[in-house]
């Protein structure tokens, strides 16, 4: 805990109980001094009996050194839950050798009928108390309407999120929409206040009609928006496809991929980094370092969590104006774009993400291009799984981009390959460029589908629209 300046102390009033909830102190710097102090007291004999003598007390005093750090107890203990059972006549029994497996146990102890145990899955996220300021209701202005409240936000850990009015449509949807929502409309005409905020539409409803299916990310690489007001702008020129082999890209209005065959070079290819010593390095060993990491995580009420960056009402009134971005290091014109990589697959470089939603157009690699082109002018069925493709043909991009990379790691970090011998690395080689492998498990576990939380943030980004 004391490597980490991030994270708090933790007390648990029962060590060996794994149902018992922590209080938490916070670091703060000091600087004392470590006393040792000794109380010497010395007794006098007593002369006359009727007189009471005084002992002599002397302190001895010694500087064992600084102290730089302390931590303080300041926060409320939460409830401590325990393995109890209440009988009949209202007496409790302790289940902690029912429900604690202290060494490996035969079949029969999982199989013994006990009462029903479920400790509460979360426990109070602060610990400190908090003044909540109540407000009388808010006057909105005419024509807003309240979220509409589910039983999923009405208690829970976070609001309902904000509407921003986008179009979701999955692949069996029969119709496709040919204009936006009225409330989309006039959101963005009531936040399109200046000449710049004109310019950024005019630009994107250009990159529509040049390509009529982009992903979020593409966009933020072709112009510069600021990402609130791109929520905005997105579901007012285009609609947002759910599933199928455009899922997660934005589609412009009135344009149905489905029906089109030269679609197929729009479709989203979802690749992740392979993980194994089968490919050359371990799980500490990855190229491209994750986003974000489980062991690293720490509940909000066991770290300080750094301030964001707000958004003020001013850079959203200026846009992409130079009075917005006089501190900014980067010019207006390019301060919200985004690196070509975000989109883009060359060969030689490394995604900057474990996973990437790559459109097949933007692998720009001769060899993937021939795979994709494989059937040219003989599409003749477009389906969920594979669009306008050949069946297997992401499994295929897959294994070459897969290789691709591996060169890439081989070449800049000979060492981790040092004991692949020249005959494997022929055999895998052949593996690779016929779309085989010799495990039989590694099917199932490259039938990849879209997974929640994202490390580039493209498959969740339907978040910000519900």
């Amino acid at each position: 805990i004391y490597a980490d300046p991030a994270k708090r102390l933790e007390l648990y009033f029962r060590p060996k109980d794994p149902y018992c909830h922590p209080v938490c102190a916070n670091r703060f710097p000091t600087s004392t001094v470590l006393l040792r102090v000794k109380r010497r007291t010395k007794k006098k004999k007593q002369v006359d009996t009727e007189e009471q003598i005084q002992p002599e007390v002397q302190f001895e005093m010694e500087i064992l050194g600084t102290v730089t750090t302390v931590y303080k107890f300041q926060g409320m203990s939460d409830f401590q839950y325990l393995a109890m059972h209440s009988g009949p006549d209202g007496k409790q029994t302790s289940m902690y050798d029912k429900v604690l497996m202290l060494k490996p146990e035969k079949e029969e102890f999982f199989n013994r009928e006990l009462p029903l145990y479920i400790p509460p899955p979360i426990f109070s996220r602060l610990d400190t108390p908090v003044d909540y300021f109540y407000r009388p209701d808010i006057q909105h202005r005419e024509g807003y309407n309240n979220p509409q409240v589910s039983g999923e936000n009405l208690i829970g850990l976070s609001r309902a999120r904000r509407p921003h009015n986008a179009i979701f449509v999955n692949f069996d949807d029969e119709e496709i929409p040919t204009k936006p929502l009225d409330a989309a409309v006039q959101t963005w005409k009531k936040m399109c206040t200046n000449p710049v905020d004109k310019k950024v539409e005019e630009e994107l409803r250009k990159l529509f009609e040049v390509r009529p299916v982009w992903s979020r990310n593409a966009v933020k690489a072709n112009i510069s928006v600021h990402p609130d007001k791109l929520k905005l702008l997105l579901p007012y020129l285009a609609y947002y496809m759910l599933t199928g082999p455009w899922r997660s890209l934005w589609v412009r209005f009135g344009y149905d991929p489905r029906k089109h065959p030269e679609a197929k070079i729009y479709q989203v290819l979802d690749f992740r980094i392979r993980c194994g010593m089968k490919y050359g390095y371990a799980p500490n060993d990855m190229p491209v370092k994750a986003k974000r990491s489980t062991y690293n995580y720490s509940l909000p009420i066991t770290v300080k969590k750094p301030v964001s960056h707000t958004v003020s009402v001013h850079d959203l009134k200026q846009g992409l104006g130079t009075s917005g971005a006089s501190g900014a290091k980067k010019p207006a014109c390019s301060r919200y774009k985004l690196k070509e990589s975000i989109y883009i697959f060359r060969e030689g470089a490394l995604p900057p993400y474990r996973q990437m939603f790559y459109q097949l157009c933007d692998l720009n690699v001769e060899s993937l291009q021939k795979i994709i082109r494989r059937n040219d002018g003989k599409e003749s069925e477009c389906t969920e799984r594979d669009g306008w493709c050949l069946p297997k043909t992401s499994d295929d991009l897959r294994d070459t981009m897969s290789l691709m990379i591996k060169q890439i790691i081989r070449s800049t970090r000979p060492a981790l390959f040092s004991n692949t011998t020249s005959s494997e690395d022929g055999k895998e080689q052949l593996a690779y460029e016929s779309g085989e492998d010799d495990d039989d498990e590694e099917e199932e576990e490259e039938d990849f589908k879209p997974s929640d939380g994202s490390e580039n943030e493209m498959e969740t980004e339907i978040l910000d629209y519900v």
